[in-house]
């Protein structure tokens, strides 16, 4: 399974006890989706590596105490401690609305209500305070904020998101 087929769920930050169980610290809005799962990927070496699950506990809102099938001594559970786990995108509970995953509108057309077609969506930048549309209009980039009163629209059967942005702010980034 390659990175590029899968989805970030979260990372196993310690050991539960010493019979080698592990907690998942999952990166969900709905860690419930994920309570009953068969298998999961583990980023070891920069390898996907499957581990069974022979159990799990949703404990403290976000965090899965997980026993994997053949791992059951503290030595085994230090061997993955610290990792990344990852689960594949098929397993996604699908969005809609004006709900939707990153990777999902990559590509996307993005149209202002009133200033036209804005561009092709090439990104959205998670690393700031507020997440940004990267966008290409021709030579220019053009950064709007994911912004919930901005997004009017997405369109996946169009592939365009509708946006309503400040008055100026796209002229920003087409002046010379």
């Amino acid at each position: 399974m390659r990175k590029e087929d899968c989805f970030y769920l979260g990372k196993i930050v310690r050991k539960h006890s010493f019979k080698g169980e592990v907690v998942i610290k999952l990166d969900t809005d709905e860690p419930e989706l994920y309570q009953e799962m068969e298998s999961i990927f583990v980023d070891l070496g920069n390898n996907l590596i499957p581990f069974f699950i022979e159990k799990s506990l949703l404990q403290k809102g976000n965090q899965l105490r997980v026993q994997f099938e053949d791992m059951y001594s503290e030595e085994e559970a230090d061997s993955v401690l610290k990792s990344d786990v990852y689960l594949p995108l098929d397993l996604l509970p699908k969005l809609s609305g004006n709900k939707f995953y990153f990777h999902e509108v990559i590509g996307f057309k993005i149209v202002d209500v009133n200033f036209g077609l804005v561009g092709t969506l090439d990104g959205i930048n998670d690393k700031t305070a507020q997440p940004l549309f990267e966008i290409t209009n021709g030579d220019n980039e053009i950064f709007i904020p994911m912004i919930d009163d901005f997004i009017k629209k997405v369109d996946r059967e169009n592939q365009t998101i509708e946006v309503e942005t400040p008055n100026g702010l796209i002229e920003l980034y087409l002046e010379d």
